[in-house]
Protein backbone atom coordinates (compact mmCIF):
# COMPACT_ATOMS: atom_id res chain seq x y z
CA UNK A 1 0.00 0.00 0.00
CA UNK A 2 2.05 2.93 -1.27
CA UNK A 3 -0.82 5.39 -1.51
CA UNK A 4 -2.19 7.11 1.56
CA UNK A 5 -5.30 5.55 3.06
CA UNK A 6 -8.45 7.21 4.37
CA UNK A 7 -10.42 5.13 6.87
CA UNK A 8 -14.14 5.79 6.66
CA UNK A 9 -16.53 4.90 9.48
CA UNK A 10 -20.32 4.72 9.26
CA UNK A 11 -23.51 2.70 9.53
CA UNK A 12 -24.00 -0.77 8.07
CA UNK A 13 -27.68 -0.06 7.40
CA UNK A 14 -27.98 2.33 4.40
CA UNK A 15 -28.85 0.72 1.06
CA UNK A 16 -27.83 1.76 -2.43
CA UNK A 17 -30.03 4.66 -3.54
CA UNK A 18 -30.49 6.01 -0.01
CA UNK A 19 -28.98 9.39 0.88
CA UNK A 20 -26.35 8.18 3.40
CA UNK A 21 -25.12 5.43 1.05
CA UNK A 22 -24.85 7.81 -1.91
CA UNK A 23 -23.17 10.50 0.21
CA UNK A 24 -20.56 7.98 1.40
CA UNK A 25 -20.04 6.78 -2.17
CA UNK A 26 -19.54 10.36 -3.37
CA UNK A 27 -16.91 11.11 -0.68
CA UNK A 28 -14.97 7.87 -1.25
CA UNK A 29 -15.19 8.23 -5.02
CA UNK A 30 -13.66 11.70 -4.90
CA UNK A 31 -10.90 10.56 -2.53
CA UNK A 32 -10.14 7.46 -4.63
CA UNK A 33 -10.15 9.60 -7.79
CA UNK A 34 -7.31 11.52 -6.13
CA UNK A 35 -5.35 8.31 -5.51
CA UNK A 36 -6.28 7.50 -1.92
CA UNK A 37 -6.95 3.95 -0.78
CA UNK A 38 -10.15 3.50 1.21
CA UNK A 39 -10.37 1.45 4.39
CA UNK A 40 -13.60 0.53 6.19
CA UNK A 41 -15.15 -2.15 8.36
CA UNK A 42 -15.72 -4.09 5.14
CA UNK A 43 -19.37 -5.02 5.56
CA UNK A 44 -22.63 -3.53 4.26
CA UNK A 45 -24.14 -0.04 4.13
CA UNK A 46 -21.67 2.84 4.18
CA UNK A 47 -18.80 0.33 4.27
CA UNK A 48 -20.04 -1.21 1.01
CA UNK A 49 -20.57 2.21 -0.60
CA UNK A 50 -17.02 3.37 0.09
CA UNK A 51 -15.51 0.02 -0.95
CA UNK A 52 -17.48 0.15 -4.20
CA UNK A 53 -16.19 3.67 -4.92
CA UNK A 54 -12.56 2.69 -4.31
CA UNK A 55 -12.92 -0.44 -6.39
CA UNK A 56 -14.47 1.44 -9.31
CA UNK A 57 -11.74 4.12 -9.21
CA UNK A 58 -8.96 1.52 -9.13
CA UNK A 59 -7.58 2.11 -5.64
CA UNK A 60 -7.43 -0.34 -2.74
CA UNK A 61 -10.72 -1.14 -0.98
CA UNK A 62 -9.49 -2.46 2.37
CA UNK A 63 -11.97 -4.12 4.72
CA UNK A 64 -11.13 -4.80 8.35
CA UNK A 65 -13.69 -7.37 9.41
CA UNK A 66 -14.46 -9.09 12.69
CA UNK A 67 -15.91 -12.57 12.99
CA UNK A 68 -18.26 -11.80 15.90
CA UNK A 69 -20.98 -10.53 13.58
CA UNK A 70 -22.89 -12.65 11.07
CA UNK A 71 -22.12 -10.00 8.46
CA UNK A 72 -20.41 -11.04 5.26
CA UNK A 73 -17.60 -8.92 3.78
CA UNK A 74 -18.81 -6.91 0.79
CA UNK A 75 -17.69 -8.11 -2.63
CA UNK A 76 -15.96 -4.82 -3.54
CA UNK A 77 -13.02 -5.39 -1.19
CA UNK A 78 -9.60 -5.82 -2.73
CA UNK A 79 -8.09 -6.72 0.66
CA UNK A 80 -9.74 -8.22 3.74
CA UNK A 81 -8.04 -8.13 7.13
CA UNK A 82 -9.79 -10.44 9.58
CA UNK A 83 -9.78 -9.64 13.30
CA UNK A 84 -10.94 -11.78 16.22
CA UNK A 85 -12.24 -8.97 18.44
CA UNK A 86 -14.05 -5.69 17.97
CA UNK A 87 -11.26 -3.78 19.71
CA UNK A 88 -8.59 -5.33 17.48
CA UNK A 89 -10.70 -4.30 14.49
CA UNK A 90 -10.92 -0.70 15.71
CA UNK A 91 -7.17 -0.70 16.37
CA UNK A 92 -6.47 -1.88 12.79
CA UNK A 93 -8.92 0.60 11.24
CA UNK A 94 -7.13 3.41 13.06
CA UNK A 95 -3.67 2.01 12.27
CA UNK A 96 -4.33 1.95 8.51
CA UNK A 97 -5.77 5.47 8.32
CA UNK A 98 -3.72 8.50 7.31
CA UNK A 99 -6.99 10.40 7.83
CA UNK A 100 -10.48 9.53 9.04
CA UNK A 101 -14.01 10.27 7.90
CA UNK A 102 -16.88 9.89 10.36
CA UNK A 103 -20.23 9.44 8.61
CA UNK A 104 -23.67 8.85 10.13
CA UNK A 105 -23.76 5.69 12.22
CA UNK A 106 -24.73 4.20 15.53
CA UNK A 107 -22.91 3.15 18.67
CA UNK A 108 -20.19 1.36 16.70
CA UNK A 109 -19.31 4.52 14.81
CA UNK A 110 -19.47 6.50 18.06
CA UNK A 111 -17.04 4.00 19.63
CA UNK A 112 -14.66 4.41 16.68
CA UNK A 113 -14.79 8.22 16.86
CA UNK A 114 -14.28 8.12 20.63
CA UNK A 115 -11.27 5.82 20.29
CA UNK A 116 -9.58 8.14 17.78
CA UNK A 117 -10.35 11.23 19.86
CA UNK A 118 -9.01 9.68 23.07
CA UNK A 119 -5.84 8.37 21.40
CA UNK A 120 -5.14 11.88 20.10
CA UNK A 121 -5.92 13.48 23.46
CA UNK A 122 -3.58 11.16 25.33
CA UNK A 123 -0.84 11.47 22.67
CA UNK A 124 -0.96 7.71 22.06
CA UNK A 125 -0.99 8.25 18.30
CA UNK A 126 0.02 11.14 16.08
CA UNK A 127 -2.82 13.52 15.27
CA UNK A 128 -4.28 13.01 11.81
CA UNK A 129 -7.10 14.77 9.97
CA UNK A 130 -10.61 13.73 11.08
CA UNK A 131 -13.60 14.99 9.11
CA UNK A 132 -17.23 14.35 10.00
CA UNK A 133 -20.57 14.97 8.36
CA UNK A 134 -24.07 14.45 9.78
CA UNK A 135 -26.21 16.37 12.26
CA UNK A 136 -25.58 13.95 15.14
CA UNK A 137 -21.81 14.46 14.95
CA UNK A 138 -22.20 18.23 15.06
CA UNK A 139 -24.10 17.87 18.34
CA UNK A 140 -21.62 15.41 19.84
CA UNK A 141 -18.56 17.42 18.75
CA UNK A 142 -20.04 20.67 20.09
CA UNK A 143 -20.87 19.10 23.47
CA UNK A 144 -17.46 17.45 23.76
CA UNK A 145 -15.61 20.63 22.78
CA UNK A 146 -17.34 22.46 25.66
CA UNK A 147 -16.20 19.72 28.04
CA UNK A 148 -12.68 19.74 26.58
CA UNK A 149 -12.39 23.50 27.23
CA UNK A 150 -13.14 22.86 30.93
CA UNK A 151 -10.60 20.03 31.04
CA UNK A 152 -7.99 22.12 29.19
CA UNK A 153 -7.51 19.38 26.60
CA UNK A 154 -6.65 19.61 22.90
CA UNK A 155 -9.40 21.29 20.91
CA UNK A 156 -10.57 21.23 17.31
CA UNK A 157 -9.31 17.71 16.61
CA UNK A 158 -12.52 16.70 14.84
CA UNK A 159 -13.73 18.89 11.98
CA UNK A 160 -17.41 19.04 11.07
CA UNK A 161 -18.65 19.73 7.54
CA UNK A 162 -22.05 20.50 6.09
CA UNK A 163 -21.40 18.87 2.71
CA UNK A 164 -19.27 16.28 0.94
CA UNK A 165 -17.42 18.81 -1.23
CA UNK A 166 -16.01 20.79 1.72
CA UNK A 167 -15.12 17.60 3.59
CA UNK A 168 -13.17 16.20 0.62
CA UNK A 169 -11.46 19.56 -0.03
CA UNK A 170 -10.29 19.67 3.60
CA UNK A 171 -8.82 16.16 3.41
CA UNK A 172 -7.13 16.77 0.06
CA UNK A 173 -5.53 19.92 1.48
CA UNK A 174 -4.35 18.10 4.62
CA UNK A 175 -3.07 14.96 2.87
CA UNK A 176 -1.31 16.48 -0.15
Amino acid sequence: MMNKTVTIFGSSLPKQGEFEYESAYKIASELAQNGFNICSGGNSGIMEAVSKAANEKGTEAIGVTVNIFNAKPNHYLTTEIKCNTLFRRIDKLIEYGDAFVILPGGTGTLLELSAIWELFNKNVIKEKPVASIGKMWKTIITEMEERIIKEKRKRNLIKYFLNEKDLVSYLLEKLN
